[in-house]
């Protein structure tokens, strides 16, 4: 079959079409390990539970992200973080509005959630926080 110059540029507009729409749907994630300081594993999980993940809830609803997860591990010496927070955004655009859709979120709720009146600072610390993680599909 011999191709000719129309067949060469549908093929070209199909392939840069294929490559627009791979860009745009790439996921992109958020990643918080969270060290739980002088013991207190009660009052970040509370913290989370009640606070970080009920937003995420709410952003899901409101189709401000694409997915979320509350990660548990034992700390060890080499990763001592007891806690992942996973955000996930279903593409670019969704990921760059994340701050502004959040404070939209904040600002609707009725403050912070705390157990035993301990202050995030005093019950967590967040040892790495990767901003923009990206997933290959």
């Amino acid at each position: 079959m011999q191709l000719t110059m129309k067949h060469v540029i549908l093929f070209a507009i199909l392939l840069s079409s294929y490559t627009g729409i791979s860009q745009q749907t790439t996921h992109i994630s958020m990643i918080d390990y969270v060290q739980v300081l002088n013991e207190n594993k009660a009052e970040a999980l509370f913290y989370y539970q009640n606070n970080w993940q009920q937003l995420r809830i709410k952003a899901l609803k409101k189709g401000y992200i694409e997915s979320y997860q509350l990660l548990e591990t034992k700390p060890t010496t080499g990763t001592p973080y007891t806690f992942m927070l996973i955000t996930t955004y279903k593409n670019k655009a969704q990921y760059e509005a994340s701050e502004k859709n959040f404070q939209k979120l904040i600002d609707a709720s009725n403050g912070l959630k705390l157990l035993n009146n301990k202050k995030p600072t005093a019950f967590r610390k967040i040892i790495l926080h990767n901003d923009a993680v990206k997933h290959w599909e």
